[in-house]
């Protein structure tokens, strides 16, 4: 596996592989691997012939008083677990390579943004996102891009930006990897104590609940939020949100007639945990 730290390595590396006629596949992360993004490895390994992953902590989706700084970060483990996945190339370059002195530039995607992560943590965070994925998508030239599902919104996002600015990526939405007991694997669960860890459970338990609800053919929006709320209030959790959205537009849900995203995100000792289900109109 070679670890490339700049553009033009790495678009030399990608001319390289495009002239031998290989597909290439992009994972993007930003470290601190778990067994969601090595999945999402798995998956690109299987189907294309140059896997690169990024690894690069973009600041600029992060806010004034987010984690910027104690994000959890150890490229040498990283690198280890890439390989040993049969990674390509892990691209990983500096802050002033992605953004150089003058960068002038930031994507904004409008409606999407505006709910959920985009109301609770500011619009900055997906303009950041929506930029930085461009800028990897016109650095690397994937064929597909694999993103966890566990960001839905940012695959929306994502999804959006490609088809408004045409871009000549597939975008992949891969399961959420999830603990043995249910808690969805995340970076940020380094940061939970055995009580906060415990506690973190209710979010899946939550969503489980109100999806039984739905299971049981109730379409009430406001009856099948509940059940997650008695299951958060019971783990002493108050969500910055738990909403029903429209799996394509994220509109409000207030009757689940079609596939609707039951999204949650929640502090949870020192960490703020993010969790989805897709619930299922046709039940």
């Amino acid at each position: 596996m070679r670890i490339i730290g700049t553009i033009d390595e790495m678009r030399a590396a990608v001319r390289t592989a495009r002239a031998a006629g290989q597909t290439v596949g992009l994972v993007p992360t930003m470290g601190a691997f778990h067994e969601g993004h090595l999945s999402l490895m798995r998956r690109a390994r299987a189907a294309s012939d140059l896997v690169v992953v990024s690894l690069f902590v973009n600041p600029t989706q992060f806010g004034q008083n987010e984690d910027l700084s104690s994000y959890p970060r150890d490229e040498a483990r990283d690198a280890a677990l890439a390989e040993n996945e049969g990674v390509d190339i892990l691209f990983a370059p500096e802050a002033a390579e992605i953004y150089p002195d003058g960068f002038a530039t930031s994507i904004h995607v409008s409606g999407i943004t505006d709910v959920l992560d985009g109301a609770s943590r500011g619009a900055f965070h997906f303009d950041g996102v929506a930029t930085v994925v461009t800028k990897l998508f016109g650095i690397v030239a994937p064929d597909v891009a694999y993103f966890g599902q566990k960001d839905a919104q940012q695959i929306l996002v994502v999804r959006r930006v490609v088809a408004d600015l045409n871009l000549e990526v597939r975008i992949e939405a891969c399961p959420i990897v999830r603990e043995a007991d249910g808690l969805a694997m995340s970076s940020r669960n380094v940061y939970l104590d055995p009580a906060a860890r415990q506690q973190a459970t209710a979010l899946n338990r939550a969503l489980d609940a109100a999806a039984a609800v739905r299971g049981s053919g109730e379409r009430d929006g406001e009856r099948i939020l509940d059940a997650a709320r008695r299951v958060l209030a019971d783990a002493d959790i108050t969500p910055e949100y738990l909403e029903l959205r429209d799996v394509l537009t994220l509109n409000t849900v207030t009757r689940v007639e079609s596939d609707a995203l039951l999204a949650v995100a929640a502090r949870v000792g020192a960490a703020r945990l993010i969790d989805n289900h897709i619930l299922k109109g046709d039940v």
